[in-house]
């Protein structure tokens, strides 16, 4: 398995404009690139400060230009704010551009904030979504097509561009909804999840989703390919985890209030930051998180990898206004001593050894 980093862009406040967030957000993916990352993957935000990239198709295609080995990911794609034949076209240019190097993450959103903006009715967005992944399998695929749906047509048509990555750049559908889950098992695409602010119950829950999916599609569970999100930091200095743990509470807060249209703007598109009833105290979060010490997130993080069994992990580590030094640092901190410790301690774990996965029964 390998390691990314998810990289949110959040503007807290103005001191840092949008134009150094984007470029911290460049330097960070170069940076992680040096050192070995296997991905960086970019959110798609808008009209508001809880994510300042509008198009992560094309931060990929710039940060390919400045990076040699990373795989670089759109995390994600809100699918029904796209028309399909563009996306398609995209998809495939970006790819070219970054030399076989582009992972599709697809998504279809959750803000309603962002969707009435867009005109387009967060209600339809689940149905909307799957049908563009049928077409994002036949353009990408077929030298020409055509496709009725309930929401889309498309004349036949044929895409100019074709992907370097054949028959397809790898999916990644990014829901535990069963209904996702089981279009992307079906089709044997990636299944990418988050820990949200949960801790190994959480993803235990989510394993014996996977896994009972996978078995009503008649696939091996084992074969499954997961690729996990967390909000992780590690430092000794106690005062940087606890700041790292009010920026991740500020984006939890911040994004409550969006999908609950509860959200309260100034400045323009700065979304206020309002208590979310029923929110985990950084107590508790700090328990349920990989954060902490150096070696309680390696501890953390090898137990979730055992929990969860992905062939990905992705950390955010940019929350908030943390400012870029630190940012850094915490990447040489996870390449050089976290991620090396990690894979030394699960090299004999199945699917991770050279033995072959035993698929888990799941009871129905």
């Amino acid at each position: 398995m390998d390691f990314g980093i998810f990289i949110l862009m959040q503007q807290r406040n103005k001191h840092k404009t949008s134009h150094q967030i984007l470029r911290d957000a460049v330097e960070q993916t170069r940076v992680a690139d040096e050192l070995g990352f296997g991905g960086a993957w970019f959110a798609e935000h808008h009209f508001s400060n809880y994510g300042m990239c509008s198009s992560p198709l094309t931060m990929i295609a710039h940060c390919a230009a400045v990076t040699q080995q990373i795989r670089l990911g759109t995390g994600i794609v809100v699918a029904p704010l796209y028309t399909p034949a563009r996306l398609i076209a995209d998809v495939a240019m970006v790819d070219q551009l970054s030399n076989g190097r582009l992972n599709v993450g697809i998504g279809s959103g959750y803000q309603q904030f962002e969707f009435e903006r867009f005109g387009v009715s967060l209600a339809e967005a689940k149905d909307r979504t799957l049908e563009i992944i049928d077409m994002l399998e036949l353009g990408l695929r077929q030298p020409k097509f055509s496709y009725e749906g309930q929401h889309y047509r498309q004349l036949t048509s044929a895409i100019s561009q074709r992907a370097v990555q054949q028959p397809m750049p790898p999916l990644w559908v990014t829901s535990v909804d069963p209904v996702f889950l089981a279009r992307a098992i079906s089709a044997d695409h990636h299944v990418f999840v988050s820990g949200g602010d949960g801790g190994l119950e959480k993803l235990q829950s989510t394993r014996k989703l996977i896994d009972k999916v996978a078995l009503a599609e008649g696939k091996d569970p084992a074969g499954v390919q997961v690729g996990l999100l967390r909000a992780a930091y590690a430092s000794n200095d106690k005062a940087e985890v606890d700041a790292y743990l009010d920026c991740s509470r500020y984006q939890r807060r911040i994004a409550v209030s969006l999908k609950r249209r509860t959200a309260q703007i100034a400045d323009d598109y700065q979304v206020e930051e309002a208590i979310v009833e029923g929110e985990p105290t950084l107590e508790e979060s700090r328990a349920l998180l990989p954060v902490g010490t150096i070696d309680t997130v390696i501890e953390r993080v090898v137990n979730e990898i055992r929990t969860l069994r992905p062939v990905h992990y992705c950390f955010q580590t940019q929350m908030g206004d943390f400012d870029q030094p630190t940012m850094l640092k915490q990447l040489e901190t996870w390449a050089k001593i976290i991620i090396p410790t990690v894979q030394q301690e699960i090299r004999n774990d199945a699917p991770y050894s050279a033995s072959p996965a035993k698929p888990v029964p799941v009871a129905a």
